[in-house]
């Protein structure tokens, strides 16, 4: 029976069903992984907040992307753990939303600090001059809340017309969480549910495309500054501040675009599912490996910070 009454519905969440003979495996490997992630961004967040060699407007976008990881993987994650140690599949229409909207808001806040983080790089070897007087902390901190309060504003019009879909009382959702393609395939078929698909990917690929088309611009620039410096040393140095952030940039998009081609292509369901949920786990994953390796500041103040604690 499909109502839009959401008071008495549930979502049971299918997970991964080909592989119910490995769910302990499952449960291990995704701890691992999410405490990896915790542990590696605490890090970043503890020595820039500590170290003050790191009080610049770089290291401070970094601390934004840093919580932002955490809280990017908390909101799938531990669902998914108690999914394959309890075999809690079942998640109430509301904690559904929430989780679809804190899933989503967050993915688009990746994408335009990334688009802060380029521009933070552009004006650092384009102006270098200019940079302490552009880049004041009042700017840092206004270019991050625009960033955090934009992106959590765009999934809000599209979350709530997708809760007033009409669901059975217990809805199969092909999925390990709340993914919004996922949820709007499982409601009851009609054409407010074709549309929100079409919707949902337009939204999708509109704050992919311009976020990376930005960055892209950004680069073009920096690149054609960095050419005019005479000294191979010195465009070698210019390179070198940009060169984890790139990393960085390359790793989100290559799991966007693993993610996207799993939508397009015919594949089976258990893969369909685990190429997003890879883009969930890579990118907060890899971003402080990334930086601690890369960047020789954060390296510096990683090694004197574990020095000093032991």
């Amino acid at each position: 029976s499909c109502s839009s009454n959401a008071s008495t519905k549930v979502f049971f969440l299918v997970g991964f069903p080909a592989l119910q003979d490995f769910q302990t495996l499952l449960f291990i490997v995704f701890l691992l992984f999410y405490l990896l992630i915790l542990v590696g961004n605490a890090v970043i967040i503890t020595v820039v907040v500590v170290d003050h060699t790191l009080h610049k407007p770089m290291y401070f976008f970094l601390l934004n992307l840093s919580v932002l990881d955490v809280l990017f993987t908390t909101t799938t994650i531990p669902k998914m753990l108690l999914m394959f140690l309890a075999n809690a599949k079942t998640i109430s229409f509301r904690g559904c939303f929430l989780q679809m909207y804190s899933f989503h808001g967050l993915t688009v806040t990746e994408a335009l600090l990334l688009v802060v983080m380029a521009y933070d790089r552009y004006v650092a070897i384009c102006n270098p001059l200019r940079y302490p007087a552009k880049m004041t902390r009042r700017v840092n901190i206004q270019l991050a809340a625009s960033a955090w309060i934009t992106a959590l504003l765009i999934p809000v019009p599209v979350i709530t017309q997708t809760s007033q879909l009409a669901y059975g009382e217990t809805t199969r959702v092909h999925h390990c969480f709340c993914d919004h393609l996922a949820v709007v395939q499982a409601a009851c078929s009609d054409f407010r549910a074709d549309f929100q698909t079409f919707l949902g990917f337009s939204i999708a690929m509109t704050v992919s495309v311009v976020p990376l088309s930005l960055v892209t611009l950004s680069y073009v620039h920096i690149i054609l500054c960095v050419l005019k410096i005479k000294s191979k040393e010195g465009r070698l140095k210019a390179f070198s501040t940009c060169s984890s952030h790139l990393l960085v940039v390359g790793t989100y998009y290559f799991s966007i675009a693993v993610a996207y081609v799993s939508y397009r292509v015919d594949i089976p369901m258990d893969i369909h599912v685990m190429s997003n949920v890879v883009f969930s786990i890579l990118t907060p994953l890899l971003n402080p490996i990334i930086y601690t390796f890369r960047n020789m500041e954060v390296k510096s103040a990683v090694k004197k910070f574990i020095f000093l604690k032991i």
